[in-house]
This record gives structure tokens, sequence and C-alpha cells, in this order.
């Protein structure tokens, strides 16, 4: 096995890097669990809003909104989580690529060890906000933003004829739709900016 290029017994520099894979496990963990609340954060606030939305006829249509707005803010706190879980994996998988490979008799991927060590002294999120929003966009809250949408016009249709039921005020219900159209292409586009190599 290839000596590590550390000032430290070879010994030691091990014990060391086993300690350091496993608090790094246990940090990875940690925050796929905070990944996890947020998701289900999102997905229950979605959930109260649209049902409590749907059930209140007195309440007007633009109020599922709110769904909309929450969502959003979920999707932000969700995307710096993910910068830093993906931060945390790359160093995991560092520690596999090279450590243990090399430490089972194969091939470490070539200067691990240089890679591994300018992480932790820059600890730099391996990917940007916009991309880990991209990420997640796509694979969650895309899909809560498309039921915040139905259940809107699910509302429309129940408050009044379709698309006349979607005024508001003023406005005709056709420009508010053709405008809530457009507020919604942005997330597609967001969602197909961003793919990491994992997702092929």
């Amino acid at each position: 096995m290839k000596r590590l290029p550390v000032l430290v017994p070879e010994e030691d520099a091990r014990v060391a890097l086993i300690h350091l894979y496993r608090a790094e496990v246990g940090r990875m963990t940690a925050y796929r669990t905070r990944l996890d609340t947020t998701t289900n954060w999102a997905v229950g606030t979605t959930a109260a809003i649209v049902t409590f939305v749907l059930s209140n006829p007195n309440l007007p249509h633009y109020t599922a909104a709110l769904a909309l707005f929450l969502d959003l803010i979920f999707l932000w706190m969700e995307a710096r989580r993910f910068g830093s879980y993906e931060l945390i994996r790359k160093r995991v998988r560092l520690l596999e690529e090279g450590f243990y490979v090399a430490l089972l008799g194969g091939e470490p991927l070539e200067n691990w060890h240089s890679a591994l060590t300018e992480s932790l002294r820059k600890p730099i999120p391996a990917i940007t906000l916009l991309q880990a929003m991209s990420v997640r966009t796509r694979r969650n809250y895309l899909w809560l933003l498309v039921v915040v949408y139905l259940s809107w016009m699910v509302k429309i249709d129940l408050d009044g004829p379709f698309p006349d039921g979607a005024a508001m005020g003023p406005i005709p219900g056709w420009t508010v739709l053709v405008a809530s159209l457009g507020l919604f292409l942005p997330f597609l586009v967001l969602a197909a900016l961003h793919r990491p190599a994992e997702e092929g």
C-alpha cells in the first residue's frame, strides 16, 4: 500500500482516517435526516393548505398561493442543506475510493489525498446553490408545485365557471391563468438545469 503523504506515523494516519470516515458518515447521515425533515415540512404544509382551501368555500382561490410561497422557502432551505450534504458525501467517496480501496488491495483513486486535504482546508460546497435548487426541485418540489397548481385549478372550478372563476378583481380569468403558467415554467427550466453524474 502506498504510504500516505502525512507527517505522522503510518499506523496513526490510518487510525485517524478511519475516525475521519466514521465522523463524515455520521455527518452525512445527519444532513440526510435534515433534508428529509425539510421535505416533510413542505409536504405537510402543502397538504394542510390545499385541504383548507378546498374545504372552505369562503376563501378566494388565490389563497392557494400561500402554499407556493412556503414551498419556495422550504426549497431554498433544503438547497442550502443539500450543498453541505454533497460536500460531505464527496469526502466520504474520496475516503472509500482512495483509502479503503487501497486497504483492501485495489487500485486507489489517484490523488485522492490531495482532493481530501483541499476539501478539509477549504470546505466549499461541491455544487452551487442554484444547482442544488435544481436537483431538489426535480426530485421533490416540482411535484409539490404541480399539486398546488392542480388544487388551485380545482378551487377555481368549484368557485365559479372555469376560467372566469380565476378572475382577480378587474383582471380577467384568462389573464390570471396565463400569468400563473408563466410563473410555473421557470421551475421546469430550473429542474432541468443541473443533473449530477450519478443520475445519468
